[in-house]
């Protein structure tokens, strides 16, 4: 299989002397095309910001990320912006909505940015939203639907532009149980139909359980990486 995200002597610290932190430490870490993956571990393992250096969000302190055999790091500010938009799906636990937009306008943005006409826009975004059950709400600003629902447009922006990969940070936090069996269902069929690569920083055991890959982390380290 071909290696398509890869980590090596990943280190990030925040701040500086005896008040830094090293959330990240050298860390070795690589997903190949098409993986369903899992990071889990406690509060302050470094699952969010493992997550957050794959997208290029935070600056690397010393090490490298590698996306399919582009070295982010090397990419100049509105270089990485490009190559997040054409290439990653990002859904954040606090769901960074548009509050001024629609769901249906927040679920098509992404796309929009990349130019996709827009018959082809409204035909993937009517369908996710009809597959996370949010049909009906299309006309709903984020102030006008619940965290769960909220939650649903965030993952439906991430997935409807096609994103070779697709990072989600507690995308089940505020899901009640059929909510988040309809999502897991819906982004497993992508990473198999679409062949999207997915990496998830979770504490939920029902992510844990459809995953195929968990990778557990404790004090910036991976401590265990099992296949299933």
């Amino acid at each position: 299989m071909k290696k398509v995200i890869e980590t090596k002597d990943l280190c990030k610290t925040f701040g500086e002397g005896e008040l830094a932190v090293k959330a990240l430490d050298q860390v070795n870490f690589h997903v190949e095309e098409g993986e369903f993956t899992a990071l889990v571990g406690p509060s302050g393992s470094g699952k969010t910001t493992l997550l957050n250096m794959i997208g290029g969000l935070d600056e690397i302190t010393s090490g490298q990320v590698t996306l399919d055999g582009q070295d982010i790091s090397l990419l100049k500010k509105s270089q990485m912006t490009k190559f997040r938009q054409d290439h990653i799906g990002f859904v954040f636990q606090a769901y960074n909505l548009i509050p001024v937009l629609t769901a249906y306008e927040n679920a098509e943005f992404i796309m929009l940015l990349q130019g996709i006409p827009a018959a082809e826009r409204k035909e993937r975004v009517y369908k996710l939203l009809h597959e996370v059950g949010l049909e009906g709400k299309e006309k709903n600003k984020p102030g006008e639907l619940s965290g769960g629902q909220q939650q649903r447009v965030a993952v439906v922006r991430a997935l409807a532009a096609k994103p070779a990969y697709i990072l989600a940070d507690e995308p089940t936090a505020n899901l009640d149980s059929k909510s988040t069996a309809d999502l897991l269902d819906m982004m497993y069929r992508l990473n198999q139909e679409e062949n999207m690569t997915f990496i998830f920083a979770t504490h939920d055991q029902r992510v844990m359980d459809r995953a195929k890959r968990i990778v557990y982390l404790e004090d910036g380290k991976i401590i265990k990486d099992e296949v299933r």
